[in-house]
């Protein structure tokens, strides 16, 4: 790793152009390094032409990502705010928000008190869950869970926030708090109830991938993705929506 940085920066700054077959490994980084502490300045703006190029990059993807997701949106509309199996806050709201998420995810953990407070807040904003868990077995767990909350009738919003609340988040954890809000835990890890539940999940998956949706959080807004922890950015394509009626 510490030499594929230092090729990187000597490339950058054009020190790496032809080395001769003789020169090994350690004299290479020591002629790198030696350059590098002589003309820090020449680091710095390789470094920060490096970070423009990444900047560049992404926003590209980005770009890409989601022209592709505004084309697949109108044949993907239902599936995405109309699923039954979904848990939806503010059901009769005007403006409809999608959230992919997974209870361990650092991001999805950040946001979910403002994504708590807006549904409190905001009784016409009509929030739907997707549950899209990425991080493994315990995150599946979380996820099935839930979904429990909403088949059984009970609190899916407290489950949600006491969820994201637990640090870390264990299995153990997942069926306490779920026992805690009413949830029939022996129905919820039945196999048959397993089965149906991943149906759904890999349902979420496809659609995500559909929609371009490569990691969690991400949230959707009429034809507006945010991707990622930008409370300010979904809050705005609230305003927008409901702006446009």
């Amino acid at each position: 790793m510490r030499r594929f940085a230092l090729v990187s920066v000597a490339a950058a700054l054009g020190l790496a152009a032809c080395q001769p077959a003789s020169d090994s490994g350690a004299s290479f980084d020591a002629k790198v390094k030696a350059y590098l502490l002589a003309h820090p300045d020449d680091l710095r703006a390789a470094i920060q032409n490096m970070q423009a190029k990444d900047d560049a990059d992404q926003a590209k993807t980005e770009a890409a990502d989601d022209a592709r997701a505004k084309a697949a949106l109108p044949v993907l509309r239902a599936a995405l705010e109309r699923d039954p199996r979904d848990f939806v806050a503010n059901p009769n709201g005007k403006v409809t928000v999608t959230e992919f998420y997974d209870y361990r995810c650092p991001h999805c953990i950040e946001i979910a008190p403002q994504v708590v407070g807006l549904i409190r807040s905001h009784p016409d904003v009509r929030f739907v869950f997707k549950e899209m868990p990425i991080f493994g077995s315990t995150s599946d767990h979380a996820a099935r869970a839930a979904l429990a909350a909403k088949a059984q009738g009970k609190d899916y919003v407290g489950l949600y926030e006491a969820m994201m609340a637990a640090r870390p988040l264990t299995d153990d954890d997942i069926d306490r708090l779920a026992a805690a809000k009413g949830v029939d835990v022996a129905a919820m890890n039945a196999p048959a109830t397993v089965t149906k539940d991943q149906a759904q999940l890999d349902d979420v998956a496809k659609l995500a991938t559909k929609l371009a949706i490569n990691g969690t959080p991400g949230f959707i807004v009429g034809d507006t993705v945010i991707r990622g922890e930008d409370y300010d950015s979904l809050t705005a394509a609230i305003t927008a929506a409901e702006k446009k009626g």
